[in-house]
């Protein structure tokens, strides 16, 4: 049996017992269908309101992945910044750490208070919410390059710039790949709380309208669909972690 049949294998696993699971608890607490609506009233709903969750959805995965890569960028350049400059230490560091001592449901309002209710405030959201995983991640493997190389790129002479981009980097490529997989996993909350706060869009708005509504099988089927989203990013950035490790370390092994 292959790696990836045992991976799909194990994942179906692990979906059937969610879903037993899952029914078991509406079984055991007999709550009504609108409190606890069960995996079958779920599955019927995502497939009456299927044109609705796909046109949201669409909205949520594209501020996800805008934001996304925004993050992923600014979090690579502020590592790199902050393992090159001793005075971009000095500065940037506190102001990222008060950043995320924020909580992110206090800088959502502001947010969309300047840059309103549409695509943009929820892309800086994700922007925000991301980035400083990914920078204190591979900022921390940047300083982990061993001391012998560092030593030995010296005596021979070797430029600033290359001794970040030749040794440095693909040492920290773990780190980085580390800091992608946490960001794919805070990519979507960032989204779906912007969209809580202020949206005429996305699944985040088509979950609060269905919670005013009562209609709390339409909300779990939006749910449903952005768990779903996560996980399939999940395994994409985890694969490009793993390849993007292998591609810079194999050279230095």
């Amino acid at each position: 049996m292959s790696r990836r049949t045992a991976a799909i294998g194990r994942g179906l696993l692990a979906f059937g017992f969610g879903l037993a699971l899952w029914q078991g608890v509406v079984w055991a607490t007999a709550a009504p269908a609108f409190i606890l609506p069960g995996p079958e009233r779920v599955a019927m709903r995502l497939w009456q309101s299927r044109a609705l969750i796909a046109e949201n959805a669409l909205i949520t995965f594209a501020e996800i992945l805008v934001g996304l890569l925004l993050g992923v960028a600014l979090g690579v350049a502020t590592g790199l910044q902050l393992a090159m400059s001793r005075l971009a230490r000095l500065l940037l560091q506190p102001v990222l750490v008060f950043a995320q001592a924020v909580p992110v449901f206090a800088l959502a309002p502001i947010l969309t208070l300047w840059l309103g209710y549409g695509f943009a405030s929820k892309i800086v959201m994700v922007t925000l919410i991301i980035s400083f995983p990914v920078a204190a991640a591979f900022f921390d493997g940047l300083l982990r390059t061993p001391q012998g190389h560092l030593d030995l790129a010296r005596v021979m002479q070797a430029r600033p710039l290359r001794l970040v981009f030749q040794l440095r980097v693909p040492h920290a490529m773990p780190s980085l790949a580390t800091g992608l997989r946490l960001a794919a996993v805070y990519a979507p909350l960032g989204a779906v709380i912007g969209e809580w706060v202020g949206a005429s869009r996305g699944l985040g708005h088509l979950m609060l309208l269905a919670n005013g509504r009562g209609q709390t099988d339409l909300m779990f089927a939006s749910l449903v669909v952005l768990a779903a989203f996560t996980i399939l990013l999940h395994r994409l950035v985890d694969g490009l972690g793993t390849a993007l490790t292998r591609r810079f370390t194999e050279p230095l092994g």
